[in-house]
């Protein structure tokens, strides 16, 4: 969905979703992994290649017929209209396969078929290829595509695709029951399927360019109203679209898959895949042993020069596409206050936090936006750690200190709850600096930490008890993010609403014409800035380690490694 972005994609190159994570011209590779001094704004993949693949383990040499990639813990949500996670959308991209890929460059290019808009931006005309098969041999039809829509429609669907923003005509009356079809779905025949809004929106070519399930197997389990009913084989899907096929799945340790004959580019060359789950403290260790044969590893000189001295790593360095944030409860009082939630933000050291962390491989930043849109403006107020101007806001907005040195207001002391995962580099250095920075200001910081699943379902509960989390958005180069900031987003777990944001977001999908987009965008981002629904953090730097035994992998801030899986091969 935005579009936000580590995934290009929730369901499918999905914009109106983004991608949750837990974080936490070819140039040459940067000398001895130094410092580098925070420019994100090159847009290509840095690769320091394996000085003696030779050195690679037994562990991994053995495996001849089997790629190990190791993910943080899935949630074992595995039907792609559905998964939300970054970790259980790269099992489901491994799975299903999407309409539309996205490309090194961040542009799509057609995969099962291709989508054309019309000019009124009105109309996603979308055409499967030839020969489409589901890995039961059954063919993949329009059907299927219509009848993903219908799921993604249902009163009773929760996964992150926003239908409001999309606005497919006829898709309110089939969420209400009023009717069984959904009027903007033309099918023309097997292989066409039109797509009708009901008003402009030029971002939709992404979000229609969904990873379709089959309906032959899921409508066995769907009726109208009741898309909760799929949740029975969120972890068991029986039918498959892409390079591979689920065999078994061990939560908090494995999926294992097997290559799809049926895969509509050929059977994948590596005949199993196994993703299994690490986190930061274990990934660089299973590396060296060979227990894994690529990783994300955090970006700093340290991890650089240790994975460099393995000598059998490739590394693939790269700007992400994404940004890490720290969301705001806007339904508790104390957080609705504007000036409260900017208070918050001059007065935590944010550079200290990146610096602690990443070393030089991550940017402050101070809007939605990566620093590689073509869309981000750096026009905005910074923030820079400032706890005079902080204590002057919280005092104008009536919050004074009590006799215990904690503020007050109308008998309520200003304390916050910040929900943290764990294991994670970041809150490690988010907690003691916040509670320092905050405890001078006079607010008492009280952070409970958990696991990031934990946390990812706590905050969809708009009841939930907490006041702040850190969590980061993956994106897409598409701009709109409508499902996370605008009034009852999809993505809106945290009860935002500004009416001028959510007029402006609309304003931006209403035309293709790049300059007039680019000029309502900036606008959304000052007033973003402005208003700061988060606390935004940083954007960083992603590092991928890959045993050289593995080729083809190619990595791209828009593009993650699901979409070349198929094409991986092992050195023998």
């Amino acid at each position: 969905m935005k579009r936000n972005k580590l995934l290009a994609t929730l369901a499918g190159v999905t914009t109106l979703a983004v991608t949750l994570t837990a974080c936490g011209s070819k140039e040459p590779a940067q000398d001895e992994g130094k410092k580098v001094e925070g420019d994100l704004t090159n847009k290509t993949t840095e690769v320091i290649k394996a000085e003696d693949p030779s050195k690679s383990p037994d562990t991994a040499n053995s495996r001849k017929d089997t790629i190990v990639i190791g993910i943080d813990d899935t949630k074992g949500v595995f039907n792609p209209l559905y998964a939300k996670t970054a970790y259980d959308q790269y099992v489901v991209k491994a799975m299903f396969a999407s309409i539309m890929d996205v490309k090194l460059d961040g542009s799509l290019e057609p995969a099962l078929g291709d989508v054309k808009a019309s000019e009124d931006l009105k109309t996603y005309t979308i055409t499967l290829k030839d020969g489409l098969k589901w890995n039961d041999g059954k063919p993949i039809t329009t059907d299927d595509i219509e009848f993903s829509f219908m799921v993604l429609s249902d009163k009773k669907f929760d996964g992150n695709f926003d239908m409001p923003n999309l606005n497919v005509k006829g898709w309110r009356e089939y969420n209400e029951g009023t009717s069984d079809k959904i009027s903007g779905l033309e099918k023309v025949d097997d292989k066409v399927i039109k797509i009708h809004l009901e008003e402009p929106n030029s971002a939709a070519l992404y979000d229609v360019a969904i990873r379709p399930i089959p309906k032959h197997f899921y409508s066995q389990y769907y009726s109208q109203g009741e898309a909760d009913k799929l949740m029975q084989v969120h972890r068991a899907p029986g039918v498959f679209s892409g390079p591979y096929k689920l065999k078994d799945f061990k939560q908090g340790q494995s999926a294992t898959l097997e290559a799809n004959e049926n895969y509509y580019k050929g059977k994948a060359k590596i005949p199993n895949l196994i993703y299994k789950v690490t986190n930061k403290q274990t990934a660089m260790q299973q590396l060296e042993t060979g227990e894994v044969d690529m990783n994300i590893l955090t970006v700093n000189p340290e991890n650089i020069e240790q994975a460099k001295g393995k000598g059998f790593l490739d590394l693939s360095i790269y700007p992400t596409n994404g940004y890490g944030y720290i969301a705001f409860n806007h339904r508790n009082e104390a957080l609705k206050d504007q000036k409260v939630r900017q208070a918050l933000t001059f007065g935590l050291d944010r550079k200290a936090i990146v610096d602690n962390v990443y070393k030089g491989y991550a940017d402050v930043i101070n809007i939605p936006e990566s620093k590689v849109s073509l869309y981000f403006t750096d026009d905005v107020e910074k923030y820079e750690y400032n706890a005079e101007k902080a204590n002057q806001l919280l005092d104008e907005a009536g919050w004074k200190k009590g006799s215990s040195g904690i503020r007050e207001k109308d008998g309520k002391k200003l304390t916050l709850k910040f929900l943290a995962s764990t294991p994670n580099e970041v809150n490690e250095a988010i907690i003691p600096i916040a509670k320092e920075n905050y405890k001078a200001l006079g607010i008492e910081f009280n952070p409970e930490q958990m696991d990031f699943n934990t946390i990812s379902t706590k905050v969809e509960d708009e009841n939930a008890d907490y006041d702040m989390y850190f969590m980061a958005w993956g994106l897409t180069p598409e701009p709109d993010s409508s499902a996370i900031f605008k009034t009852k987003g999809a993505l809106n777990r945290n009860g935002y609403s500004n009416p001028k944001i959510d007029e402006l977001l609309s304003k931006g999908t209403k035309t293709n014409k790049f300059e007039e987009r680019k000029k309502v965008y900036h606008e959304f981002y000052k007033e973003v800035n402005k208003d700061l629904p988060y606390i935004f953090v940083y954007q960083r730097r992603d590092m991928w380690a890959v045993n050289a035994r593995v080729k083809g992998v190619n990595i791209s801030p828009y593009r993650d490694f699901t979409y070349d899986l198929d094409k991986y091969e092992l050195q023998q």
